[in-house]
């Protein structure tokens, strides 16, 4: 969600913290801001909107000096403004706090630190933490902040500069992402590796209840109690060069040609004599695997509509009854577990809010969790009893593209490991299936060829408000996901239908000249399919087909086609989903719009 970057070092503070920013601005924000330790005085400069909006105030009024916090805010309390922007600061600006998260008892902490005579410039929650460390001080940083984090419910990744103490930083973290780069007399903090990865490539990633205390020549980690903690560094190896665009126009478009490779990648070493084998990535015991009797799928977002999908697949290869919850209603619905129900969350950062919630709630209640996240040492990858990694790479555009491809591959890896084990399929079914698998890349890559021919049905596509996308069994998740995203880039109402659901309501809605997107990838309902294809056109719809290559018979009930390379029927979601996304793409293109940051959404949903 937010980005957060510190430095403390030799160099000119204010310059090293707008690069940091500018490298995490696919997270989303609303405003943007820097705090600068300068001749005995913390200098602030802040403002709502993008980084250039600040960078213009700067120009005029530059920050000098060599320890700062910078940040990009995504509201959730307060409107975005330059009052309720980042960093947040004391009445004596002896502190100043840059946060990621929510401190959900603020107004509690607000109004005890009213009635002590501290006055509030903001509507924010983290401004009651900077207050709150000017209440608490008492000669030391490190054991003010211990003291004031004890106060503090919620989720926060923090990041503190004080007057007080102005050749360090600390940086605190509970629920919320924060690493520590390490230089050489010069250190960093950020909430993503990207932003100080051009300093080092030597890093700690804090856990939760940790601290980290920073001057210009050491790192000390130690707990929110003063437990000192042993870790060694992190080394970052892959290259910054992944988070750049490589020549296309937006990291969206670049996202969804790299799928052939997220795929690729996530299928290496999982692979052995022909069949899928995770016994080295999972510690599942054979009598665990057969002693499972109930999935749960649990996720947000484009990470539910996989989950969705591998409800289909779990279900057919492995013969497990499978249900799918949004994270966020998971723990209210009371659900039934047991210690033979297994849990699958499914996060692209691993640090999604609810995701985390759910996943801390199932081991609570007695159930295995195996995480499936992109993210290595993310939060769903520490906590989670077993590990299943996405090898998508850094994606840069809020829009989840290559992503939700590879967790759709890791699920179809997890679901031809369980029926392996379990016995489920025999060596031969085992062996086509994970050929088909690996065919995956090339076919995708095909799809991709033919990108040109997309780009005038999105043309028109762009010119109407309304859309609708209709699909049948596997087809329904997928048309899901395609609908999600044409609405998060292009900002057009679309819906997704069960095509069979038509007749019961949603036919009032079909008039004369409006698209309608319908899938028609899987065999054994391709006729209802054409039925409910039929009904629309009868009422004026102007259809757009999507079926497998070598099919004559949709072209026959539509007005415009296109075509998936043939694999399997429970493999098809993989290539049908990109077309799907093409076309949100150009659409958005067509319309003008920023394409790698919708307005109002943020890449890494880190709260409720």
């Amino acid at each position: 969600m937010c980005g957060i970057v510190g430095y403390i070092g030799p160099k000119q503070a204010q310059s090293i913290l707008l690069e940091g920013l500018r490298k995490l601005e696919y997270r989303g924000y609303d405003s943007a801001g820097l705090a600068v330790y300068s001749d005995g005085r913390l200098a602030v400069q802040k403002t709502k909107g993008a980084l250039n909006a600040l960078e213009q105030r700067l120009s005029s009024h530059p920050l000098t000096g060599e320890v700062g916090i910078g940040h990009t805010r995504w509201a959730t309390h307060g409107k975005p403004s330059d009052e309720n922007s980042h960093p947040h600061v004391d009445g004596a600006l002896q502190f100043s706090v840059v946060h990621n998260g929510i401190i959900e008892n603020y107004m509690q902490l607000k109004e005890e630190l009213q009635a002590k005579g501290y006055t509030f410039t903001s509507e924010t929650d983290t401004e009651v933490i900077a207050h709150l460390l000017a209440d608490q001080w008492d000669g030391s940083l490190v054991s003010t902040v211990r003291k004031a984090v004890r106060h503090m419910e919620g989720a926060y990744a923090l990041a503190i500069a004080s007057v007080k103490e102005p050749d360090k930083l600390v940086a605190v973290r509970l629920a919320s992402p924060l690493i520590v780069g390490v230089g050489d007399g010069e250190n960093f903090i950020a909430s993503d590796i990207p932003a100080i990865l051009e300093h080092t490539r030597n890093v700690y990633v804090l856990e939760d209840g940790e601290m980290a205390v920073i001057t210009r020549d050491e790192v000390s980690l130690v707990t929110t109690d003063g437990t000192p903690v042993h870790r060694e560094q992190l080394r970052v190896t892959w290259d910054a060069v992944t988070a750049e665009k490589g020549g296309y126009d937006h990291f969206m478009l670049k996202e969804i040609h790299e799928q052939p490779k997220a795929i690729q990648d996530t299928l290496v070493g999982r692979v052995k004599d022909g069949v899928v084998d995770l016994s080295q990535e999972l510690s599942l015991t054979e009598e665990e695997i057969k002693g499972i009797d109930k999935i749960h799928f649990v996720a947000c977002g484009t990470a539910y509509h996989a989950g969705l999908i591998g409800k289909s697949v779990v279900e057919k290869l492995v013969r497990i009854p499978v249900e799918v919850d949004v994270a966020s209603e998971y723990r209210y619905r009371d659900p039934i577990i047991t210690p033979s129900t297994l849990v699958v969350v499914v996060s692209q950062s691993g640090e999604t809010a609810d995701t985390l919630a759910a996943l801390r709630a199932a081991k609570q209640a007695g159930a295995k969790v195996v995480g499936i996240t992109n993210v290595v040492g993310s939060s769903v990858a520490r906590e989670a009893d077993e590990v299943l990694m996405t090898w998508a790479g850094p994606e840069i555009a809020v829009a989840s593209t290559k992503a939700y491809t590879s967790q759709l591959i890791a699920i179809d890896l997890f679901a031809l490991h369980l029926a392996r084990v379990r016995g489920t399929l025999d060596e031969q079914t085992l062996k086509a299936h994970t050929t088909a698998l690996l065919n995956l890349p090339q076919q995708a890559e095909a799809i991709l060829e033919q990108a040109g021919s997309i780009q005038p049905l999105a043309a028109a596509i762009a010119k109407h408000d309304n859309l609708f996308f209709i699909g049948r069994g596997l087809d329904y998740a997928v048309v899901m996901e395609g609908s999600l995203k044409l609405k998060e880039i292009s900002y057009i109402h679309s819906e997704a239908y069960p095509a069979g659901e038509l007749k019961h309501g949603t036919l009032a809605l079909i008039e004369e000249g409006i698209p309608v997107i319908a899938l028609a990838t899987q065999k054994e309902i391709f006729e209802k399919m054409v039925s409910n294809i039929i009904e629309v056109k009868a009422r004026g719809a102007h259809v757009i087909g999507l079926g497998i290559e070598g099919d004559t018979e949709l072209g026959k009930s539509v007005d415009e086609t296109l075509f998936i390379p043939a694999t399997l029927p429970l493999l098809n979601p993989v290539l049908a989903v990109i077309p799907l996304q093409l076309l949100s793409y150009y659409t958005s293109v067509a319309r003008g719009l920023n394409v790698d940051k919708p307005r109002n959404l943020a890449k890494s949903v880190t709260v409720e």
